[in-house]
């Protein structure tokens, strides 16, 4: 048992409980940068370790009432088949005998970092710091043919990414939910939670038929997350929640771009 990565794990689960940061955008590139584990190791790992603590969280909020299971039904019909695409596409580099495909998919983790933390980044800055309010988005009304369609597309799209790297199984569904949903925020974190989970359950089944989980990296990284989670969730009030995030969002930016140019 490495006691390292349950140390890390453990720190890690102590921020998602914190600040709600998706904890593959931070357990992912530690284990790439810190622990050295491979790109395709790295990210198949991170989901199955990841689906536990959605599972039980997503089975709470589900006992509470705080889900909008019309939201989680037409994006999970999206984002599942997305993410078998997104696995399929490592498959198919795979069998093509691509060169460095382990390498490609660390650059891909670190472009989408990137482009998450960039987006959080932004509306941060503009909404509460800038005081400048952004356009609306278009809302989906999911007793609509076009609404649930286009549900199904961001979640097909979400999806792939989540299949692909591991990353933006909470934080980009969250951005999704507030930008074509906007639930109320009571609802909003459950709903975030609940899909994630379905996702990564059908995600871990589509790595595992890859053979990209190693099961000594999955064992520590519960050993540290669930309990790191679990006190994250009682600092939560203790701590001010927008500055850290602005804090963790600039690292992880930071993070993709060492990512992204890692040679």
């Amino acid at each position: 048992m490495d006691i390292k990565l349950s140390l890390a794990s453990l720190l890690v689960g102590i921020v998602v409980g914190m600040t709600g940061v998706g904890g593959a955008a931070l357990m992912t590139p530690l284990l790439i940068l810190v622990f050295n584990i491979p790109g395709s190791i790295a990210i198949g790992s991170d989901v199955v370790s990841a689906t536990l603590m959605k599972v039980v969280g997503g089975y709470k909020h589900w006992q509470q009432g705080t889900v909008d299971l019309e939201v989680v039904r037409w994006l999970a019909l999206g984002s599942i088949p997305g993410s078998f695409a997104g696995i399929g596409a490592i498959f198919a580099a795979r069998s093509l005998g691509i060169a460095q495909l382990d390498m490609m998919l660390i650059h891909v983790v670190g472009f989408v970092l990137i482009g998450v933390s960039s987006l959080y980044l932004g509306r941060l800055i503009f909404s509460r710091y800038l005081k400048f309010k952004l356009p609306d988005s278009p809302k989906f009304d999911l007793s609509t043919t076009t609404g649930r369609i286009l549900s199904m597309v961001v979640g097909f799209i979400l999806g792939a990414i989540v299949g692909l790297t591991s990353v933006g199984s909470g934080s980009l569904f969250a951005v999704a939910l507030l930008l074509f949903f906007r639930l109320d925020p009571w609802k909003l974190v459950g709903t975030d939670i609940v899909q994630a989970a379905i996702l990564l359950i059908f995600t871990s089944i589509g790595h595992a038929s890859l053979g990209n989980i190693n099961w000594q990296l999955v064992l520590p990284i519960w050993l540290g997350t669930v309990p790191g989670v679990l006190i994250g969730a009682k600092l939560c009030p203790l701590v001010p929640k927008t500055a850290l995030q602005v804090t963790l969002y600039s690292l992880l930016l930071m993070v993709g771009w060492q990512m992204l140019t890692k040679i």
